[in-house]
């Protein structure tokens, strides 16, 4: 199961006690009523405490460069090429779903955490069929305006965050595969797997570009590690083995504030301060939400003693 520091002791401990019941969703144990209620307060736990980390994480203004082209009180919409969006949500410190229009289809990579008609609003920038793809299933990549769309891709690996962050989805999960090609027309996407922050975190590569979009997995100035640090260097090292070798100049992130795009020198900078860690040469200290944070050269990494392998 996934490991989610919470801000108090007691909702950790019931985490531990039922954490992959309520991954599964299986109710054999206990009562179908309490085991409802322990799923919506643990929800809701992770979903302010993923927001407190972030914004702890990211001090200043949102300065989203390019013209706008859509906004309301759930999102903004600025345009970053020609054929390129950025949407900015206001409920998990902006969080960012990015729109992508080729030849023959669009592309939209995450849904934010609540955008009420989110079907209708990319369809008044872009005329082209969307094909939704979630970076991982955090309730702020895969809130509630999935349901406006028929299909959503993700890594598979994140399938067992399903029961809990998206009860309540009536389309079609499909997955995608590590080094799969979308094509929109005209250009195209690499699917990347990068998992560290949750087992089913994914990049997609447009080499034309020479950027990318990674969610959450490079943290947005902190990573939140759902893993160990082996398998967040390992993905460290593939992706910038990816960027060196297709000259990929930086990555969207999954909180996008105008200026932290993820470059292949804080990418190296994960690897370092990772390595620091198991060796004992970096010590994280105790933080609110019951993890442990280590800080250097710019990036921060939350983490539990788990992580620690």
């Amino acid at each position: 199961m996934l490991y989610f520091r919470c801000p108090r002791t007691v909702v950790l401990q019931v985490v531990v006690r039922f954490g992959s019941l309520i991954m599964t969703g299986t109710t054999t144990s206990i009562n179908y009523n309490i085991y409802l209620k322990m799923k919506e307060l643990i929800l809701s736990i992770i979903l302010v405490t993923i927001s407190q980390v972030s914004s702890i994480a990211q001090d200043g203004s949102v300065q989203i460069r390019g013209k706008e082209v859509f906004k309301n009180e759930d999102v903004v919409f600025h345009q970053i090429d020609e054929h390129t969006w950025v949407g900015t949500g206001h409920m998990m410190y902006n969080e960012s779903l990015y729109l992508l229009e080729g030849k023959d289809k669009a592309l939209l990579i995450d849904a934010g955490t609540t955008i009420k008609d989110l079907d209708k609003i990319v369809t008044s920038i872009t005329k082209k069929p969307i094909m939704l793809v979630a970076t991982h299933v955090h309730p702020d990549h895969t809130g509630s305006a999935i349901d406006y769309f028929p299909e959503l891709y993700i890594n598979p690996a994140d399938t067992p965050s399903i029961p809990l962050f998206m009860p309540n989805y009536r389309g079609e999960v499909k997955n995608l595969k590590d080094g799969e090609i979308i094509d929109l027309g005209g250009r195209k996407l690499e699917v990347v797997f990068t998992p560290a922050h949750t087992p089913g975190s994914l990049t997609l590569i447009d080499k034309k570009a020479c950027y990318g979009f990674s969610g959450d997995s490079f943290g947005s100035g902190t990573l939140i590690l759902g893993l160990d640090f082996s398998s967040l260097i390992a993905t460290c090292r593939k992706m910038g083995s990816i960027m060196e070798k297709y000259g990929i100049k930086f990555l969207y992130p999954g909180h996008y504030d105008g200026k932290n795009e993820e470059t292949k020198q804080r990418v190296d900078d994960l690897i370092t301060l990772s390595k620091d860690v198991l060796s004992g040469k970096a010590k994280g200290e105790p933080n609110q939400w019951g993890g442990l944070d280590v800080s250097a050269n710019g990036v921060r990494i939350n983490y539990s003693e788990k992580s620690i392998k």
